[in-house]
């Protein structure tokens, strides 16, 4: 009778024992698996926090980089409208007082030049408009495209046109207004360039929530696979990103190129 009390006792302790260790287990698992989860979160904030800093430095070195080159370009525009266009202006000038002083059989041979000096005049000032970002925001986002079409069209294009639907909307922020002509200028810079093409066209659509934008020409186009490592594009996806927008550039061999650009509003 006693053995048999000491073995229920002994078989109770055994469960009792049995029982804390695996409560002694459940709890140390639970630990780990606490600490496991605590460090994982702590170690995915720091990579999230690294990311961070890391796209807000890139960031910031295009947002730098974009002020930069927006400087040079209106320091450009300065120099070609105030220096080189008064010489112009002076040769010009002075060609007429000599074309009055010559003979009527020579002064005939003055037209030519006089309109190829005219005529360059004309380019260097619509050039220096669309380089500086003063004259841009004066004249509108519209009406700063239209005349970089035009000057286009009298260097080399058949056609160059701007379509615009839907009503117009202003950008979140004027300097938005800026970048996207920079990005549409360098587009249309690399289809004098490169493309061949003979014609233009940009089409600005106002919606309620974005700009939608797309340019085209009809050159011979080229591999997209190759031109993505290109700083062109780059560029062009840099400055995009910047201002929150989405751009997107499509080509093929003989077919031209097309340029989507979205921008989101409010």
């Amino acid at each position: 009778m006693v053995q048999t009390g000491e073995r229920i006792v002994s078989s109770t302790s055994e469960r009792y024992m049995l029982v804390y260790m695996i409560l002694v287990l459940v709890i140390i698992t639970s630990l780990v698996i606490v600490f496991f989860i605590v460090f994982q979160k702590r170690k995915n904030k720091l990579l999230l926090d690294k990311i961070k800093q890391q796209r807000e430095f890139e960031a910031e070195m295009v947002k730098a980089q974009t002020e930069t080159q927006e400087q040079t370009l209106k320091n450009i525009g300065w120099e070609l409208h105030d220096n080189v266009g008064q010489l112009l202006s002076f040769a010009s000038m002075q060609l007429s007082i000599l074309k009055m002083q010559v003979a009527d059989d020579v002064r005939d041979k003055f037209k030519d030049t006089t309109e190829a000096l005219s005529n360059g005049l004309k380019e260097v000032r619509a050039l220096s408009k669309t380089l500086n970002n003063d004259v841009i925001l004066n004249i509108g986002f519209e009406k700063s495209i239209t005349n970089e079409l035009d000057r286009l069209k009298r260097m080399k294009f058949t056609s160059a046109e701007l379509q615009v639907i839907g009503d117009k909307v202003d950008f979140n922020d004027k300097n938005h207004e800026i970048i996207v002509f920079r990005i549409l200028q360098e587009f249309l810079s690399n289809s004098v360039k490169y493309s061949e093409a003979k014609n233009l066209n940009i089409t600005i659509n106002y919606g309620s929530d974005n700009i939608r934008i797309t340019a085209k020409d009809d050159g011979k186009g080229f591999d997209i696979h190759v031109v993505e490592k290109g700083s062109g594009l780059i560029n062009m996806k840099s400055r995009a990103e910047l201002i929150g927008a989405t751009l997107d550039l499509q080509s093929k061999l003989g077919a031209g190129v097309t340029l989507q650009l979205e921008y989101p509003l409010h």
